[in-house]
């Protein structure tokens, strides 16, 4: 790597958690919705049908009540990836901002945020609204991230001091960022989807996110967190 990242963000759904937010949704669902959603899902995921096709239609048919959002990014938290927390650690011991752009839930991804003490105006996700009684009213249409391409809009925005920037997701929306920004790195450690895999100039398939180190790390700052006792451990996972 040339000069060191200012920041490096990352997908929450597949990627900084094993799960897949909205997909554990379904637990509430009639059960006849349920395969429907997933397979949406993957659909959109995978890069088959336009995320504003499926986005719209999950959430329409799942209605989830406000107090399905903490219970999910509770699920969120505990299936974190491998070595999630000690990867973000480590990325701002180097003084890298580390953020989170996700078409995921503002509130679930939120929790995922604030265990992984990422700050939250480095947190973009879509937020829904409810009536007065929690009830699903709408998502906000304001937020690119319910789209293709909408996060390569809010990478755009991100203050220069972020930039050069990595990128690190597992899905085609996340793909789409190649090209704005320094490193795309494709995650596979979840799930390995064959057009991501196509589209990532670097893609991992290790299950620990440790293995996305050596990608957004100089040579300089490897030995840094080498020196440390906080990391050195983490690093033996991370293959070169």
């Amino acid at each position: 790597m040339p000069s060191p990242l200012a920041a490096v963000y990352f997908d929450c759904d597949s990627t900084l958690s094993a799960i897949e937010g909205v997909d554990e949704l379904l637990q509430w669902a009639p059960p006849g919705l349920r395969a429907d959603i997933a397979a949406l899902t993957e659909q959109a995921m995978a890069g088959t049908l336009p995320l504003a096709d499926v986005y719209e239609r999950r959430l329409a048919a799942l209605a989830p009540h406000r107090d399905r959002l903490d219970d999910i990014g509770r699920l969120y938290v505990e299936r974190l990836v491998p070595d999630a927390a000690a990867v973000v650690r480590a990325l701002q011991s180097l003084g890298k901002r580390v953020g989170i752009i996700s078409g995921g839930l503002l509130v679930p991804v939120q929790h995922v945020a604030n265990h992984l003490g990422i700050e939250a105006a480095d947190v973009h996700a879509v937020p829904l609204q409810f009536d007065a009684n929690g009830g699903y009213v709408d998502f906000d249409r304001r937020s690119p991230l319910w789209r293709n391409h909408g996060k390569v809009e809010v990478v755009r925005s991100l203050p220069a001091s972020h930039h050069p920037l990595a990128f690190v997701g597992d899905g085609f929306t996340d793909a789409e960022t190649r090209g704005h920004v320094a490193k795309f790195i494709g995650f596979g450690g979840v799930v390995a989807r064959p057009r991501v895999r196509e589209l990532a100039e670097v893609f991992v398939t290790d299950p620990s996110l440790a293995a996305v180190l050596p990608h957004v790390v100089t040579d300089a700052e490897r030995r840094q967190l080498a020196a440390d006792p906080r990391f050195a451990a983490l690093l033996s996972r991370a293959p070169r």
